[in-house]
């Protein structure tokens, strides 16, 4: 179970690579535009503030590598808990799929690895 927690925290943090990537080096880019629906003004007019949001991303990232690194339950917990209110955040205020594709993994990566530790315990 632990294993499978650590695979899913894991899968979250490098989504968030991802995210950071797509944010602070592509939104101005064909690729990036084309990932998130926007016109080369828009894009233009916004990258600064991606920017900033791909950094952010980053930090939740790294947050989820630490606590993978170190096998602290207290960290997954506290950046799954993060990548889950963002998901829903954004879900609500920017694009419905983002709860489908950031809260939904964070939520079964969140409900894995309390399970785990609950089993580590019994």
């Amino acid at each position: 179970m632990n294993l499978l927690a650590n695979i899913f925290t894991f899968l979250v943090a490098i989504s968030h690579v991802g995210i950071l990537i797509l944010e602070m080096f592509f939104w101005n880019h064909p690729i990036g535009q084309k990932i998130f629906s926007m016109t080369p003004e828009v894009a233009e007019s916004s990258s600064v503030l991606a920017m900033n949001q791909g950094l952010y991303n980053g930090f939740l990232a790294a947050g989820l590598f630490w606590g993978l690194l170190k096998n602290r339950l207290d960290i997954k917990i506290f950046f799954l808990s993060c990548v889950i209110v963002a998901g829903i955040f954004g879900g609500i205020t920017a694009k419905t799929s983002i709860l489908f594709t950031q809260g939904l993994p964070a939520l079964l990566a969140f409900i894995l690895v309390l399970a785990a530790s609950r089993n580590a315990t019994n």
